[in-house]
């Protein structure tokens, strides 16, 4: 029951509406005894022949008043528990969610994303039935099983009641054991339904890669094998849980046994009446429900109990990046300064970057160019602070970068990545992202100085043709010039263009650079590129190697200094003159 302390908060913040529901729940219990004792009273009457149709029909009318106050009471208890359940789902989702955005991509590089789907589904809803049915069930059980016992102990008869009672505390002890294995062996299924939904997630999303090298039967074949494994880990859960009922229902038969063997030598020694028997045997029929309910609580219990431990384990994580306090509350701008001895990435042991350090002036160009792996991308996401643990510190403005807001941080700087993704909705709204009531001319004006505007309004619907899921109805460079106007439209202080030209040819990448060069006058932008052609008219080019700045200076600066980036520069001018025919 450990499940309804961790829930305790919850169960404070919803008081009213639980102790209203457990007092209606606690009536309805109350309106239970009614029956049987009338039917006992009944059958009294008819055997000592003072039945008449007044009693019979006072009697009619009180059971036709419990059943309407149960009818009513029912309804009010199940808005009380059963919606509070869904507000607790609410809660849980609305953290879980908002946990996941202010992770950092460590966590993601850890987590499946299939598995945090699960989480959020299958794991919460498990909690909610906790909180929704475990309540009831737990009430229901303990206070119908409590006055049926009472009323059949100070009502009846308090020796046959505790003979009928004999078999309870083996019940109680075998649902216990149930219960233990129900636990281990439901965090097992769980775990396996989320790594067959990681396995569908990441199928669909590669399907065309799948499709291209011909692996459809293997991936098939896979997903079989995932999905064999869930089905088998559910069948162990539900062989246990099936073991409740049975278990139950011969403990329950034994009562019965018992009540008819004594209740009978009762009634012959005159102790009891054939009504009074009549009534006990009903009100031992009052108590299959708690009983079974009981069992059904543990299963409830131990499910919820395993979800919750997920989740809590997953909302225990800590947020690595923080803002700190006190932290300024303005959007930065000015000169960006890098000055880091080490950083390592968390976990690793060899460091990623060393020993940078330069000055980029506000509105001036930053070329960075170097072998796959050098450190690029790294260097920028120090930037924009997806990763810390930097032994050093960059500057913005004068002020170090962790000096402020997060939210203001990333609100100045427009990060097109490498790995370009497409929401599933239209190309308008793709391009809005952030600004989603921008008039459609400054949607365009972005596209036209992305130099993706003609090619949108050849698409079917224009502006309005839905992308489809991770725009994958459009081709590399189509999508990383989308990806290039969204950023535009945030109309950032400094623009960061992480290798986001490779797609698109010589022509189309000057066509870009020159559409920026002209608007973006007194705005810094920062380029990363394999390709030299891309950075050449920077202010300022620095070369990575192995985490390191290798060389620095301008394009006519580098190529005098006779070094890497002019032996590429050069190899990169005869692969180009070569794809022209020697032109």
């Amino acid at each position: 029951m450990r499940v309804f302390l961790n829930l305790g908060w919850f169960f404070k913040q919803e008081k009213k509406s639980y102790i209203t529901g457990t007092l209606l729940l606690l009536f309805v219990a109350l309106l239970q005894l009614v029956p049987p004792k009338v039917i006992g009273i009944i059958a009294d009457h008819i055997k000592e022949g003072t039945m008449t149709k007044g009693i019979l029909l006072e009697w009619v009318v009180v059971l036709i008043v419990v059943a309407l106050m149960t009818y009513v009471l029912r309804y009010y208890w199940r808005i009380m528990i059963f919606g509070s359940s869904v507000k607790l789902s609410k809660i849980l989702r609305d953290r879980l969610y908002q946990h996941f955005t202010n992770m950092s991509p460590a966590f993601y590089q850890k987590r499946r994303i299939g598995d945090l789907m699960a989480h959020a589904t299958n794991d919460l809803q498990a909690i909610q039935q906790t909180a929704g049915s475990g309540v009831l069930t737990l009430v229901d059980s303990l206070s119908t099983g409590g006055f049926v016992i009472l009323a059949m102990a100070f009502t009846i008869s308090w020796k046959l009641t505790l003979i009928c009672l004999i078999p309870m505390p083996f019940m109680a002890m075998l649902t216990s054991w149930f219960g233990t294995m129900l636990h281990r062996t439901f965090h097992k299924a769980q775990e396996a339904f989320s790594s067959l939904n990681d396995k569908t997630q990441e199928s669909i999303t590669g399907i065309k890669v799948i499709k291209t090298f011909g692996q459809e039967k293997e991936d098939i074949e896979d997903f079989r094998k995932q999905s064999e494994d869930v089905v088998q880990k559910n069948i162990i859960v539900a062989k246990i849980d099936s073991l409740y009922d049975p278990t139950i229902s011969i403990i329950v038969t034994i009562s019965f046994f018992l009540s008819i063997v004594f209740g009978a030598k009762y009634v012959l020694s005159g102790e009891l009446t054939i009504g009074e028997l009549i009534s006990f045997t009903t009100y031992l029929g009052l108590l299959i429900w708690p009983m079974l309910a009981f069992g059904w609580l543990f299963n409830i219990v131990e499910r919820g109990r395993a979800s919750y431990d997920r989740v809590s384990q997953l909302l225990g994580e800590p947020v690595e990046i923080r803002d700190t306090k006190p932290a300024l509350n303005v959007v930065p701008s000015g000169d960006i300064q890098y000055n880091i001895s080490k950083f390592t990435y968390t976990g690793e042991t060899e460091a990623m970057l060393k020993d940078i350090s330069f000055q980029l002036n506000r509105g001036e160009t930053l070329g960075i160019v170097g072998k796959t792996g050098a450190g690029k991308t790294t260097l920028l996401k120090l930037l924009i602070r997806e990763f810390e643990n930097n032994q050093g510190e960059i500057l913005f403005g004068g002020k170090s970068i962790q000096a402020y807001k997060l939210e203001k941080l990333r609100e100045t700087i427009g990060y097109v990545p490498q790995d370009h993704f497409l929401f599933s909705a239209t190309v308008a709204e793709n391009i809005a992202f952030t600004n989603p009531r921008v008039p459609q001319n400054e949607i365009e004006a972005a596209a036209k100085l992305a130099n993706i505007h003609d090619d949108i309004l050849k698409f079917t619907d224009g502006y309005q043709t839905v992308v489809g899921e991770r725009g994958v109805s459009l081709s590399g460079g189509q999508k990383q010039r989308i990806s290039i106007a969204r950023a535009l439209m945030m109309n950032p202080e400094v623009l960061v263009l992480d290798d986001s030209l490779s797609a698109v040819d010589a022509k189309t990448e000057e066509a870009i650079l020159s559409a920026l060069r002209e608007n973006r006058t007194g705005k810094t932008t920062i380029i990363t590129s394999h390709r030299l052609s891309a950075i050449q008219h920077a202010n300022l080019i620095i070369v990575l190697d192995e985490g390191k700045i290798i060389e620095r200076g301008t394009h006519n600066e580098l190529m005098a200094a006779e070094g890497w980036y002019k032996e590429m520069y050069i190899h990169q001018q005869l692969e180009e003159l070569v794809e022209n025919g020697g032109r």
